[in-house]
């Protein structure tokens, strides 16, 4: 992203707050720059210094040379804000806040924050922080932040919202031995957040995996629009952090964090193509995975192993991460036959034996490799008595030189016998472990990028001609009028009709004597609902009558309904009784919206009535950008979909029918922020056609 240049390649950095004093933040920034081999000029702003660190200092950052493409703000917090102005009046247009103090710390700090958001947006300034460590590049370089030492260069950019995560991580990548190409400490995300992080290390050339460790994120929409592209281009692995309700309410202290529903986060990362690391081991055993492996074509899987509880457990996490074991070819099969011992198993996992050498290993794994039905292979090795680790692992490297198109890990499943073998893995980039179970996890990461990026990024929108928004503004606008949020359910019915949603006709009836001609109308059988916003289970209190095939039947049954509703209920409001043309019974199921604090309209689908609560067989979609591809793949997700096409000699649904009636769901919460709930429940669907029921609309 070009907006985002001068932070990682300016041409010259004021460092305001620049200090002599050993151990002060601004003196480690300064020797950060220097030392980091950096090449374009520094300048020091203190009033006090007239030089720091063997570069002359400045007492104002409007007396240094020119403006600075980038300045670095190290004040305290009632000074930062009096910096960023002189920031904007001279002309700086890229600040990071490395100073503390703001909303992370309550009430008066989100008020001084929003003032330097303020500031910044009066001089057309971007913001990195603040409360943040900074940043840094590997291939500029640049290190504006107050972090200890420099990473060596690598392909991974290792983007966080928790500065003690930069620290750390950056100090154990030397043991490591990882190379990173940026690191960035996102802070309180006030103006430059996560997503322009993304966008812009997806048009890094040095840039091969982006990592992110994030607490929320600062705007949904943005991140739906932006992430999506990236990763068909790069893979993108995120640690969300936060998904308890306890880690939610931690994630909020922290840094301010606006705690979000976990379905949300794990929805829209499906759909932006963004892999989820669990927990910070998996994040970083899936950076290791990408940098050194190759993506592979399938997702079928070999083992070679010298025992066989490990191959098990590999072959167990296999079909877990729904990857599949690769069958070999005969003539694969043939060659492990007539060259392993007897008692070796020649199909997958293969076992070599505990007696096996390297020689053994290197043979095995040949013909494992070599066979067209194998996209990726894990090396099993426990340290019996007779293993080679050293020679083992050389064979490995060998092996892996004449197929390098096909990911290859090992686990050393051992310790200190086996570390001399590890680091030869490890120095041709073979990926080690101790146990199997990263080996496969790291292989699924690579597969479900191998399925994203292969993936159309657009995305059709859901357009439809007949949808009728004025007659919903005006429900609305009578609903708000009479001071409800809850739509009765004859205005719900009327709403989705709008929208060109087949719903079940339903009228209200304010006498018996009414209903009777709405019924006569309509025609027989019907269904009466009580209509009252304040009761939701209905049933509950006699509210319903279903089957009602006679006026005499229908003018007793709304004077039942209100009697037993006023003898439960006596103080609810009652606006009358609804009247609905009952319907042929169909497959009940269930569409529904929830509204998502950062990502918006989120779409439920699964089997409905009774079903909801007892199986939860439910999947979900963000509204957002969704397409009737992407619908589709909402269906299969479920058991439901195995009633709609045709169950034990049932006839098929119109599955078209449903899928259209979620898409017309989709665009109308879409178009109408205000609703904040909505349930279609149930949908009977048909043979042909579908038809909604029960339709409960909450709004804003």
């Amino acid at each position: 992203m070009a907006e985002l240049t001068n932070f990682f390649n300016p041409a010259s950095v004021a460092i305001i707050g620049a200090s002599n004093k050993p151990g002060k933040i601004g003196n480690v920034i300064v020797k950060n720059m220097i030392n980091c081999g950096y090449r374009g000029k520094i300048y020091p702003v203190n009033p006090k210094e007239a030089d720091i660190e063997g570069l002359g200092c400045y007492p104002t950052v409007d007396r240094t040379p020119n403006p600075a493409d980038l300045a670095v703000i190290s004040v305290p917090a009632a000074g930062a804000l009096a910096a960023a102005e002189a920031c904007g009046k001279y002309g700086v247009k890229n600040l990071i806040v490395i100073t503390a103090g703001f909303k992370e710390t309550g009430k008066n700090g989100l008020k001084l924050e929003r003032k330097l958001v303020d500031i910044c947006q009066k001089y057309k300034m971007r913001m990195l922080g603040p409360n943040c460590v900074g940043l840094l590049d590997t291939h500029v370089p640049i290190n504006a932040s107050f972090a200890a030492g420099f990473p060596r260069k690598g392909g991974i950019a290792f983007i966080s919202q928790s500065g003690a995560m930069v620290l750390s991580i950056l100090d154990w990548s030397h043991k490591a031995g990882l190379g990173f190409s940026k690191f960035i400490s996102l802070g309180n995300k006030a103006d430059l957040t996560e997503t322009h992080f993304i966008a812009d290390a997806a048009e890094d050339p040095h840039t091969q995996v982006i990592l992110c460790y994030i607490e929320d994120v600062k705007n949904g929409s943005h991140f739906l629009e932006a992430v999506r592209p990236v990763s068909r281009k790069k893979p993108v692995i995120i640690l969300k952090a936060g998904t308890s309700q306890a880690g939610a309410l931690a994630a909020s202290s922290h840094t301010g964090a606006l705690a979000g529903s976990d379905l949300a986060y794990e929805t829209a990362f499906r759909q932006c193509g963004v892999i989820r690391a669990r927990n910070m081991p998996e994040l970083f055993d899936l950076a290791v995975a990408f940098t050194s492996q190759p993506v592979p074509r399938g997702d079928r899987v070999a083992v070679v192993t010298n025992s066989g509880g490990p191959g098990i457990i590999a072959t167990d996490t296999i079909e877990l991460k729904n990857l599949k074991m690769a069958r070999f070819t005969k003539e694969t099969i043939a060659e492990l036959r007539n060259h392993l011992p007897s008692e070796s198993n020649i199909y997958n996992p293969v076992d070599v034996l505990g007696d096996a050498k390297a020689e053994r290993y290197r043979f095995s794994l040949e013909k494992v490799l070599a066979d067209p039905g194998v996209d990726n292979a894990v090396v099993l090795v426990c340290p019996a008595a007779v293993t080679e680790p050293v020679e083992t692992a050389r064979a490995i490297v060998e092996v892996r030189k004449k197929h390098p198109e096909k990911p290859l890990f090992a686990a050393y499943m051992g310790g200190s016998r086996l570390e001399e073998g590890v680091k030869v893995l490890k120095e041709a980039k073979i990926p080690c472990f101790i146990f199997p179970e990263q080996a496969v996890n790291s292989i699924n990461g690579l597969v479900s990028y191998a399925r994203t990026k292969d993936l159309s990024v657009e995305t059709e929108p859901l357009t439809f001609n007949d949808a009728d928004q004025k007659t919903v503004k005006a429900i609305f606008y009578d609903v708000l009028k009479d001071k409800r949020l809850v739509l009765l359910g004859s205005e719900a019915a009327e709403v989705v009709a709008a929208y060109g949603i087949n719903a079940a006709p339903t009228l209200l009836a304010s006498s018996p004597e009414e209903a009777v001609d709405i019924a006569d109308e309509l025609g027989y059988p019907v269904v009466l609902k009580v209509a009252s916003p304040k009761i939701m289970h209905k049933t509950d209190v006699g509210g319903v009558k279903t089957g009602l095939e006679s006026p005499e039947k229908v003018r007793r049954g709304f004077m039942e309904i209100m009697d037993n509703v006023h003898r439960h209920l006596p103080r609810v409001i009652i606006y009358g009784v609804e009247v609905q043309k009952m319907m042929p019974k169909g497959i009940e199921l269930i569409i529904g919206m929830t509204r998502d604090v950062q990502f918006g309209p989120l779409i439920a689908f699964g089997l409905g009535g009774i079903f909801v609560n007892l199986i939860k067989d439910v999947s979900f979609r963000l509204a957002k950008g969704l397409n009737f591809g992407e619908i589709e793949k909402m269906l299969v997700e479920t058991k439901a979909y195995t009633l709609l096409r045709g169950y034990r000699g049932n006839k098929p649904a119109d599955i078209k029918a449903i899928i259209e009636m979620i898409g017309r769901t989709a665009r109308l919460v879409n178009d109408f922020p205000e609703i904040t709930e909505m349930d279609i429940n149930p949908v009977f669907s048909y043979h042909q056609g579908a038809s909604a029921l029960d339709v409960k609309i909450t709004v804003s």
